[in-house]
């Protein structure tokens, strides 16, 4: 339909900057987020020597971290094993995840945990006389190994906890709202960034550049994300250069609480690990003839199961029903009977109506185990990078872990990559050409435009047509937007949203195969021969999307190419 208007190119930066007229800070390790893998690599530069400077795009507890309900997954039972974590953790991952990288974060979880509680996180214990810690069970979890906080808002506390020690470090800095637009490389290397305080100019020159900026559901209809996960480290990163992986494979939680009008609120897994169950409007347990362990089956699964059962039903949502749970659900669940009770739902006998929504991006910027990215100077790490852990599909509460894991490793190769010399910021950049008479935008139809596209043509199911449709319908949305003024806040969340949502349609397809969270209807097979690899996403010289199709996955070290 928009075949006729040219290939979308994605400019270096979205706005031109002249350090004449910009305020200048400098720092040695720049942070960009605030969240578990953010806060965690600031932390860690800092106690390493580093100045740092940490960039919230909200509030210091605006993050994905602080929505994070079920917890972080750690072995501590003697049933239990390191080696079985890590056969789930590969087993979910469909072949794409790399085993070194599984088997580094999996060793490294238990101290992760203890180094959290060190800093204050208070995670539940059992009422034993030794005060074990207290685990739940999960999809895709072989053993009850999910560490958690005040029962369903672990992210919530490790989110506080974070925030109080970022805050109390004498060589952090914190700025809140403020908003990064572009990354700046200069010589080939990334030097800093310019950002937007109160939508005005201020440039950032830093030794190490860390991205932790999380998610990007909010470019679906359907999410559990907060508005704030736009995806913007990943258009950061794409922009400035690095190589992308994986951005095919988006994860949707099944289980949304679905109520007309209503915000999009988590049902987190540990519910149906508890014994909570999934029905349809008949009354009907549909998961035991989906998958060997049913409800508790990957989220990709239970996912696709409830849409496929909406549509026999001729439904909106399914219903979860928590009878069967063993124990008060209102004294187990806290926060989510407090929300259900906003709807006059009872949770100990009344089934919540829900259904799936964009939770978690699994793709992002390819790094080694330690965050480096392909562009020397920037590191990625949590939500925005690629690091190997998760492969086609995230294991529920591995997020957390990698944050903590690989955040602290992220922030020690960054403080010492600040003390090699660096040329520093130049002091002019170009940006995209203004059209003389721009376009005439309503931000708010476009922004719905997108949404319900990416909901309904590159979302659960999806295949060669409406993918092709997508990708032309999301150019031209981006081609008419760059000629527009890119320098307010929310003109550049915008495009950032564009931007990945060409690199998810992109990448799913030109894997025409199903896979892990990837389900290509006109594919439905997984196909190792021809696609056991992963896709890598580079931006041209040009400016446009260029797929690579990498080797074999079978690396024993990620080094970015």
């Amino acid at each position: 339909m928009h075949a006729h208007h040219p290939v979308p190119l994605f400019p270096a930066r979205l706005a031109p900057f002249d350090l004449r007229k910009t305020p200048l800070l400098r720092t040695d390790v720049l942070v960009i987020g605030s969240g578990i893998a953010g806060a965690c690599a600031a932390l860690h530069a800092a106690d390493a020597g580093a100045e740092v400077l940490l960039l919230a795009k909200g509030e210091l507890c605006d993050t994905n971290t602080a929505w994070a309900q079920g917890g972080i997954a750690v072995v501590k039972l003697p049933e239990d094993s390191l080696a079985t974590h890590i056969t789930d953790t590969l087993k979910v991952g469909a072949g794409l995840a790399s085993p070194h990288v599984v088997q580094k974060v999996v060793h490294a979880a238990s101290d992760a945990v203890d180094w959290l509680e060190r800093l204050g996180a208070r995670f539940d214990r059992r009422a034993d006389p030794d005060g074990s810690l207290e685990l739940s069970r999960e999809g895709g979890h072989s053993h009850a190994r999910v560490v958690h906080a005040n029962n369903d808002a672990s992210g919530l506390e490790i989110q506080r906890a974070l925030a109080a020690a970022v805050g109390n470090h004498p060589r952090i800095t914190v700025r809140t709202q403020v908003f990064v637009r572009d990354l700046v490389v200069h010589n080939g290397r990334c030097e800093g960034a310019i950002a937007l305080q109160n939508d005005l100019e201020l440039a950032v020159e830093a030794g190490a550049v860390i991205v932790a900026t999380g998610g990007t559901g909010q470019i679906y209809r359907e999410t559990t994300n907060p508005t704030g996960a736009s995806g913007d480290g990943h258009a950061l990163c794409f922009r400035a250069g690095a190589r992308l992986s994986d951005c095919e494979f988006v994860q949707f939680h099944p289980t949304t609480l679905y109520i007309a009008g209503a915000s999009r609120f988590l049902i987190s897994e540990v519910v149906r690990g508890a014994g909570a169950v999934l029905r349809d409007r008949n009354g009907d347990r549909f998961m035991a003839g989906v998958h060997p362990m049913a409800d508790l089956a990957p989220r990709d699964v239970v996912s696709r199961a409830i849409l496929d059962r909406m549509v026999a039903t001729n439904d909106t949502h399914v219903y979860l029903d928590l009878s069967g749970v063993q124990g008060n659900p209102h004294v187990l669940f806290p926060s989510i009977a407090r929300i259900c009770s906003t709807f006059d739902l009872d949770l100990a006998k009344d089934p919540i109506p829900v259904r799936p929504g964009a939770h978690y991006f699994v793709g992002g910027a390819v790094t080694d185990e330690v965050g480096r990215s392909t562009v020397p100077g920037l590191f990625v790490v949590g939500e925005a990078a690629a690091s190997g852990l998760h492969g086609a599909n995230r294991l529920a509460s591995n997020s957390l872990l990698e944050g903590a894991v690989i955040g602290r490793d992220t922030g020690i190769a960054a403080a010492e990559e600040a003390n090699r010399r660096h040329a520093g910021l130049p002091r002019q950049g170009n940006g995209p050409i203004v059209a003389a008479i721009p376009p005439a935008l309503l931000h708010d139809d476009l922004l719905y435009s997108l949404k319900s596209l990416m909901w309904r043509q590159v979302g659960l199911r999806r295949d060669d047509q409406g993918l092709a449709d997508a990708r032309a319908r999301i150019g031209f949305w981006h081609h008419y937007l760059t000629k527009a003024p890119l320098r307010d806040r929310r003109t550049c969340e915008l495009a950032n949203m564009l931007t990945v949502s060409a690199l998810v349609a992109e990448a799913s397809l030109r894997r025409r195969e199903s896979r892990g969270t990837h389900f290509r209807s006109d594919f439905p097979e997984r196909d190792d021969a021809a696609f056991c690899r992963q896709i890598f996403l580079d931006r041209t010289a040009e400016g446009a999307i260029q797929t690579v199709l990498g080797d074999l996955h079978a690396p024993t070290d990620r080094k970015p190419a």
